[in-house]
C-alpha cells in the first residue's frame, strides 16, 4: 500500500496583535509580528517538499481563504477547540498515511527534521519533536491500525505537554527526534538572533 506521508503545518494569520503576543510584550508588536511572518514564509518554503504532502491548518478559521497562503498549497480551517482537539482532527481528517504535525515559529526546523520524524513512523506508532521547555515542537502518528487519541488533559504551554501527552498513549512504541527551541519571549528571541550570526 502506497500511503501519502501528510505533514501539516498550524499556522496563524500573520496578522499585527495577533501572533507571537507574549514575544511582542518584550520586543514590541512590529518586531514580533515581522519575526513571525517571516519564520512563517521561509518555514513554508523549506519545508515544501515532494517526499511529503505539506498541508497548512489555519486559525483563525476566517483566514482560510487570505491572500497570504500560498495558493499552490493545501489548507484547512483548524476549527474550534483547545490545541489538543485541534492537532486532533488534524489526525483524523487526513487520508491514509502516517500524519506529522508542526507549529509555524520554530525557525530551526529543517527537511531533515521532517524526514527524520517520517523515518521513525515507520517502525513506531509516534513520533515526537521536544522542545528544550518541556513541550514539543513536533507530534506525529503512524495510524495504522488505528488512529490515537492522544490529547486528553495535557497541560499545555508548560513544562508537563509532553509527558501528559506521552501519558496518552499506553502500549504505544514512542521514538523522539531532536530537540529544538521554539521562540516565545524574549531571551528566546536574543538566543536565536545571538546563534544566527
Amino acid at each position: 500500500m502506497n500511503e501519502t506521508r501528510h505533514l501539516v503545518v498550524f499556522a496563524k494569520a500573520p496578522r499585527m496583535g495577533r501572533v507571537k503576543t507574549r514575544l511582542a510584550r518584550d520586543i514590541g508588536g512590529v518586531q514580533a509580528w515581522g519575526f513571525y511572518r517571516h519564520a512563517l514564509i521561509s518555514l513554508l518554503r523549506r519545508l515544501d517538499d515532494p517526499r511529503w504532502q505539506l498541508v497548512i491548518g489555519i486559525a483563525p478559521d476566517t483566514a482560510v481563504n487570505d491572500s497570504t497562503w500560498p495558493a499552490h498549497l493545501p489548507r484547512f480551517a483548524q476549527g474550534t477547540g483547545d490545541l489538543g482537539q485541534r492537532m486532533q482532527r488534524a489526525f483524523d481528517m487526513r487520508a491514509p498515511g502516517p500524519v506529522v504535525i508542526i507549529g509555524a515559529d520554530i525557525p530551526g526546523i529543517r527537511p531533515r527534521h521532517i524526514a527524520a520524524a517520517f523515518r521513525a513512523l515507520g517502525d513506531h506508532d509516534a513520533v515526537f519533536g521536544p522542545a528544550d521547555d518541556g513541550g514539543y515542537w513536533l507530534v506525529g502518528q503512524r495510524r495504522r491500525p488505528r488512529i490515537r487519541q492522544m490529547f486528553a488533559d495535557v497541560r499545555w504551554s508548560g513544562p508537563h505537554a509532553l509527558s501528559d501527552t506521552k501519558r496518552n498513549l499506553p502500549g504505544a512504541r514512542i521514538a523522539e527526534i531532536d530537540v529544538l527551541s521554539d521562540i516565545d519571549d524574549g531571551a528566546d528571541f536574543a538566543r536565536w538572533r545571538f546563534n544566527r550570526k
